[in-house]
């Protein structure tokens, strides 16, 4: 019975520890949210790399997965969106937001500055692409999968 115990304090502990990682941590796969439509899109796989950066990948378009980058230039042109890298080169800025990188929309084609940070103690990604000052830009929040 006292093992038991232990093994149930021990797991409590596990989660909780677990779930203060994920407050801190963009990584994860993570469903994005249109902005207008209010729709889901897509689910996107952020990684991080060496020295902390993170870049994010469609892993699975929820709606037209034979989607290609048509409006995109140079090396993405036509190629499929599902498996493009459309986040790249966020970097920590603060506890819980990124900032510094790049963000790909794939139904414009265009490149936009991009910063994020985790809202809803880590449920939730506030992703902003903007040009120049980032008041002038939309923002998205993506739901943690």
């Amino acid at each position: 019975m006292k093992h038991a115990w232990k093994t149930a304090g021990a797991a409590v502990i596990l989660g909780l520890m677990s779930q203060i990682a994920l407050a801190d941590s963009a990584a994860g796969v993570w469903k994005n949210i249109d902005d207008e439509t209010h729709q889901a899109k897509a689910l996107i796989q952020i990684s991080e790399a060496g020295g902390g950066e993170l870049s994010g990948k469609i892993i699975k378009l929820l709606h037209k997965p034979d989607a290609v980058c048509d409006k995109c230039e140079g090396d993405l042109k036509d190629k499929p969106v599902n498996g493009m890298t459309i986040l790249w080169g966020l970097k920590k800025d603060g506890e819980s937001a990124w900032s510094g990188g790049k963000i790909l929309d794939p139904k414009s084609g265009k490149v936009y500055s991009a910063k994020m940070k985790l809202i809803d103690g880590g449920k939730k990604l506030e992703v902003r692409g903007f040009l120049g000052v980032s008041l002038l830009g939309r923002s998205q929040v993506w739901e943690r999968q």
